[in-house]
């Protein structure tokens, strides 16, 4: 069955291509046509991914689902919110989901807007299958990445917090460069001391290397590296 052409039911996916709802991302589906919600959904369900549908972004909102992993296809034209509304709002609220519009009512502006915003892809109505899921494959390994990224910074700013201000500031001097020697000047301490605390430095923030330090520390919220190296 393609999404292009009269609705048909899909067959159940097999126990090779099912995972456990734990592992599989969710493709959240809002569309306010109930018979484009069950072929999309029977699509994702082929493709190994667990989908969730709504009717609208304001159940889609009710239902508290999108730090979920995954990512959503949203119908640009719904009663109520539409999808770059919904789009807007969540970038306001700083949830990074990816999303892919499918939409039979788009033009070049509409299109436009939604990719300058971030979207994935702007899909017209009628869609090959291959296409649909390729984009949400892409929305997926991104929202991955992404999820991966956040990992690796909460576990750098975990780890920054069990510093001290000093070895804070001298972390910052280590990761724009500075020598032994400079940073002691400008910390107005030993270069002996400066050595102790980037040792502890180094041991508390788990790095092998100054590299491994460097990109940890570039791994931080901007306004933490600004903070490390206030006096």
């Amino acid at each position: 069955m393609r999404l292009d052409q009269p609705w048909a039911r899909r067959s159940a996916p097999s126990s090779l291509q099912c995972r456990s709802q734990e592992d599989q991302p969710l493709v959240i589906i809002v569309d306010d046509d109930a018979s484009i919600r069950e072929a999309l959904s029977e699509l994702i369900l082929s493709a190994g991914f667990q989908p969730a549908s709504f009717a609208s972004t304001r159940e889609l909102l009710d239902a508290n689902m999108l730090e979920s992993p995954g990512c959503l296809i949203l119908d640009v034209r719904m009663p109520g919110t539409s999808g770059l509304h919904l789009q807007r709002h969540l970038a306001e609220n700083g949830i990074s989901k990816p999303i892919i519009f499918l939409t039979g009512h788009g033009d070049i502006p509409m299109t436009v807007q939604a990719m300058k915003a971030g979207a994935v892809d702007f899909l017209t109505k009628p869609v090959r299958d291959q296409t649909l899921l390729d984009a949400v494959t892409a929305a997926i390994a991104m929202d991955g990445e992404r999820r991966a990224e956040a990992a690796i910074a909460n576990r750098n700013i975990e780890r920054l917090e069990t510093l001290t201000q000093r070895e804070r500031e001298v972390l910052h001097e280590v990761a724009h460069g500075r020598l032994n020697k400079q940073i002691a000047f400008d910390l107005g301490i030993s270069e002996v001391t400066v050595k102790l605390h980037r040792s502890n430095v180094m041991h508390k923030m788990e790095a092998a290397s100054i590299g491994e330090l460097i990109r940890a520390w570039e791994t931080l919220p901007a306004p933490m590296r600004q903070a490390a190296g206030a006096r």
